[in-house]
């Protein structure tokens, strides 16, 4: 049962959604009591505010919130400060619309390599598909110490937990790649991402 008025996390401790959302947290230094939710063995009170018993599922006071999108963007509005959205329209849409992008070309190819159901051949070329789609976008990393801006943003705390994933997924960037590989080990060695890391998350790497 939670606490009055605590900030609860239910996550998948492997997950790459429940690491984006709990990677937000600990930027924003937003104190959180995390329950890891392994799958198949869902808490009742999970199932009693999410009718659909997915993770990650934000739950602070009668509030219950369980998509990742909008849990993110909840948080940004509750907890505004250090900010992780542009303050203007146009550049909060076109923050937006990077995250959109980062979801349908990169985060639906580490679905596709994870999913159970999907043959080797399917997982092969998923596989293939992503390392060359980050190699070849490599060089934008290379501007800017976070994901085209001076700032972290959500796009960052999207990407980096599936960067993070890599390794599991049986993809090894190549040197060719070296800006994203420097962002990767600059970003990565952030107290905040450190601190989002669960123990299954730490042996990743």
């Amino acid at each position: 049962m939670a606490v009055a008025n605590r900030l609860l996390c239910y996550s998948d401790p492997a997950d790459h959604y429940s690491h984006r959302v709990r990677y937000v947290l600990a930027e924003k230094g937003v104190g959180v009591e995390v329950v890891d939710v392994m799958p198949g063995q869902y808490p009742p009170r999970l199932v009693e505010v999410n009718p659909y018993a997915t993770v990650p599922t934000l739950v602070e006071r009668d509030l219950a919130l369980y998509e990742p999108g909008v849990i993110i963007e909840y948080l940004e509005e509750r907890y505004p400060h250090p900010p992780l959205m542009p303050v203007y329209p146009v550049a909060r849409a076109n923050t937006r619309l990077l995250v959109h992008r980062v979801q349908r070309d990169w985060c639906a190819l580490v679905d596709r390599i994870g999913d159970h159901r999907a043959t080797e051949e399917n997982k092969a070329s998923a596989r293939k598909e992503l390392r060359e789609s980050l190699t070849g976008v490599s060089p934008i990393f290379a501007e800017k110490p976070y994901f085209m801006s001076d700032e972290i943003s959500i796009i960052d705390c999207c990407l980096l937990p599936i960067l993070w994933r890599l390794p599991t997924l049986g993809i090894e960037l190549p040197r060719a790649a070296k800006p994203l590989l420097d962002y990767m080990e600059l970003n990565f060695a952030r107290e905040a991402f450190q601190a989002s890391l669960s123990a299954v998350e730490r042996g990743m790497r």
